[in-house]
This record gives C-alpha cells, structure tokens and sequence, in this order.
C-alpha cells in the first residue's frame, strides 16, 4: 500500500509501506479520500505543529473517509464494502477530564497523524488504515464522500460554536477565512446566528465564506473599511494569529465573549490583557471535538452549506503537488487526496 509520509521540513514522500491487518476490536478501512489540514500543511512546511516536532517518519492526515476492508478477530462493525468516516481520536477514556465528559482534551489522547508522542501516531493519507472500530461511522445514507470527509473539520467548528455559548440572533465576528473558519461560519449560520462578519488578509477566502452564509466579509488588512462591525456579542479567532486575537479583542463588546481556536504560533503571544480586565471579556480555547463528529455527519447529510469549502482533488501519487496548492491561500480552500482505496 501507499502512503503520504513526513520526514522533515519540506521532506514530504509517497511511499510504499506494509499493509497492518487489524486487531481484535479493530476494523481496516480501505481510505478513500483524505482531507488536507492546516496541521497538515504546518508538518510539511515547518516540521511541526504548534510544539509538537516531526522527530520520526509520520503518516500525515486526520480528514478520511473510505470503505470497510476487514474486521479484526471478534469485532463487531460495519459489514465489508459500507462506506465509513474515522473519527480520528483515541482518548485514554480513564482520566479526570475523559470521566468528566471532555474527551478532547484528554492528555493520553492519540491523534491520526500526530508528533504530540513518542512514537508519533500514524494518520490516515494511506490506502489502508486500522483503527478501533468504536472510531468508525457508518455514513448516514446518501451522503457523499466528498461531503462526508468535511467531518472532522465540521466538528472542529461545531465545537467551537458551542464553547460560545448560545449565538442564536447575536453578532459574530470570525477572524480566518480558511476552511476552518469557513466552516465556523456554516455552524454559526446553522445555530442562528444574526449576523456573521468574516475577516481575512485575502480575498478568495472571503469569497467561499460568503458563500457558505457570511452576511459580511473584510480584508484584515483595511482598518478603516466601514465594514468591519463594532461590539459584537462573539469573535471567534480562526486565523492562528496574534493579529487576530488583537482583532478579536478590540471589536468584541464589553462582556462579550472571545473564542481561541486557531493555533498560534509557538511560544507566548502577547494579547490586549487591560482590554480583556476592564471589558470583562470571556476568553475561551476550543481544541478538536468529541461527539460532536457525530452531529457533523448528521448536518452534512441534511444538506448543511459547505460544498464551497472544497476546492480541489488530486491522487496520492501527485501529494507533493496537492500540499504545494493547499498552502497557496489565494488560489485553495480545502484540497482532497484521493487514495484509490
């Protein structure tokens, strides 16, 4: 089988690997389609997320959707051939925050296509994957894999949107137009949002967030463009960066509430502390998502607006290629692998 593997900075191979047959309680899915994320994208150009460094070959890719290969001694699962998604996290499930209900934060979690640990979890850009089988979902009938491998970025703006609070009739502001933030924007529409004002350096983002529900888009770089909104009741920050935290800070009402879902860089990033003190601004992380992935499958298959987000297809053999395009914001949103599986 092929796979998509990191080796360093820029070092980014289609290679040949062993097929692993699944365990007890596993199930092989033959990987169909992948998505490329922005962790993806920091893997292959940096050599690693936020603090977490590339120290060892790794499979990347977290996004996948495909069709069930096998089933592992004694597992129970979805019958061979039934299209599935992979839920890409394995929390510890004994951990105060796991017996608490916030799997997504469990610090033994493993993670698809992740250098958080020493053996780096393998992701998902391969032919074949095998995972415990209570992390594969069957896909809702109808739904379409190029729908359907939207998911795990779905569920990352869902959760998100619920870490606000309720936003039905209320004023968002979103700072990031990629695909993340893109989707945000669908949830936040979804969940009734009034009013969702999107900015963003560049303006084919801000094309696909308009079309998913934006009812306002604003280049980041235009302080002075009267279409930027003042006290707003939520400010979700989905560009990773400072700039946008301080966005975020400055338009967000007082009382309001700010939501940290972008990674930023690595290391300390200052912020507008006074602001946050004398506004009694609510300041909230979001990180990954739990059951929400669930939801997502449920909304893609009801029709949910998100179709724009996806902006182009290659095959595994020309990856190099499709991260290349992937990292040119101006021109990609979301760009798919297709594994042939």
């Amino acid at each position: 089988m092929f796979a998509c593997v990191v080796h360093k900075a820029g070092d980014l191979r289609v290679e040949e690997l062993d097929a692993v047959p699944p365990g007890p309680g596993e199930v092989l899915v033959a990987v169909t389609l992948g998505g490329i994320c922005g962790s993806d994208l920091h893997y292959f150009h940096r050599g690693s997320v936020g603090d977490f460094q590339v120290r060892e070959p790794l499979v990347l890719g977290h996004e996948v959707v495909g069709r069930v290969a096998a089933l592992g001694a004694g597992t129970e699962g979805p019958a061979v051939g039934t299209p599935v998604a992979v839920h890409p996290a394995t929390p510890c499930g004994a951990c105060p925050e796991c017996e608490r209900g916030r799997r997504n934060i469990c610090g033994r979690a493993r993670y698809l296509g992740s250098a958080a640990r020493m053996p780096h979890v393998q992701g998902g850009f391969t032919q074949r994957l095998a995972v415990p089988a209570d992390q594969v979902r069957a896909l809702p009938a109808g739904l379409d894999p190029r729908r359907a491998v939207l998911a795990e970025p779905l569920s990352v703006a869902l959760h998100a949107v619920r870490r606000a609070g309720e936003v039905a009739g209320k004023r968002v502001l979103v700072t990031g137009a990629g695909p993340i933030g893109s989707l945000v924007v669908a949830a936040l529409r979804h969940a009734g949002a009034a009013e969702v004002t999107v900015s963003d350096l560049l303006d084919a983002p801000l094309s696909v967030a308009r079309s998913v529900g934006a009812t306002a888009t604003v280049r980041a770089d235009r302080p002075d463009d009267p279409a930027w909104p003042e006290d707003v009741d939520v400010a979700i920050e989905a560009s990773g960066s400072g700039a946008g935290l301080g966005t975020c800070v400055r338009r967000v009402r007082r009382g309001g509430t700010v939501v940290l879902l972008g990674l930023l860089p690595p290391g300390e990033t200052g912020f507008l502390g006074n602001v946050v003190v004398t506004r009694e601004i609510t300041m909230l992380g979001a990180f990954r998502f739990d059951h929400e992935f669930d939801d997502a499958l449920s909304l893609l298959a009801s029709g949910l607006n998100v179709d724009p987000v996806v902006s182009h297809t290659f095959p595994l053999t020309r990856a190099v290629e499709a991260f290349d395009l992937a990292g040119d914001r101006a021109v990609a949103s979301k760009v798919l692998l297709d594994l042939g599986g």
